[in-house]
């Protein structure tokens, strides 16, 4: 018993369960992450937890201040504007090597998914599911592009925007927009043709940042 025990306390990925809450919100910014009470939450010495608490500083997703300990990282508009910067110019190259990469009818699922289902979705203000469906995009997309340093990259990015994108999404007019410009954009890689693609998911970024700009003291 006393070995199970010991053994699921191995197999906890501190690292990534805490990385999970805080792009989720879950954890909110400026909130203190306390070692001793992560230990006994989860079992683990506090030399594992400094450990975690290590990769999450790397990832920008905390900091540490010396004698005063971690707290979840906040975002200021102008950190946000920077970030959504790269954030147009990797997710369009992604789109585009994607495109690349695959077979054209690879992407009949998305064209369907993008249709009806999310239509009727965005119309009853099920906000929700059209995140998820993105998110279905966004992960094929990254998969297919088939480069990890990009995928690294974008990773890291999104564990900082998560939440802001899906408070984005319930902005006036947004997700209709958002939808018919994923919709755009999977054509353009059903057609094959992977600047368009680019293109469009760029455009896509420009305009999420529109909103950003227009309601951000509603979104930060």
């Amino acid at each position: 018993m006393a070995a199970a025990r010991q053994s699921k306390k191995e197999s906890v990925n501190l690292e990534e369960i805490l990385r999970q809450r805080i792009s989720e919100g879950e954890i909110s910014p400026g909130t203190k992450l306390r070692e001793t009470a992560l230990a006994g939450e989860f079992g683990v010495n506090r030399a594992r937890v400094r450990q975690a608490l290590g990769a999450l500083e790397q990832r920008g997703l905390i900091e540490r201040t010396p004698n005063q300990g971690a707290v979840v990282s906040s975002l200021d508009a102008a950190k946000l504007f920077q970030i959504y910067d790269i954030f147009e110019l990797l997710e369009g190259l992604c789109a585009r090597l994607a495109t690349q990469n695959a077979e054209p009818e690879s992407w009949d699922d998305l064209v369907e998914l993008f249709d009806k289902p999310l239509g009727e979705a965005v119309a009853s203000g099920n906000y929700e599911t059209l995140f998820n469906g993105i998110e279905t995009y966004r992960c094929r997309v990254i998969e297919v592009a088939n480069n990890p340093m990009l995928a690294d990259f974008l990773a890291g990015i999104y564990d900082k925007t998560q939440v802001i994108i899906r408070r984005t999404l319930i902005l006036p007019g947004r997700a209709e927009q958002s939808l018919r410009e994923h919709r755009a954009i999977i054509s353009a890689m059903r057609a094959g043709d992977p600047y368009e693609a680019e293109r469009l998911k760029r455009e896509n970024m420009r305009t999420a940042r529109m909103f950003l700009e227009k309601y951000q003291k509603f979104v930060l």
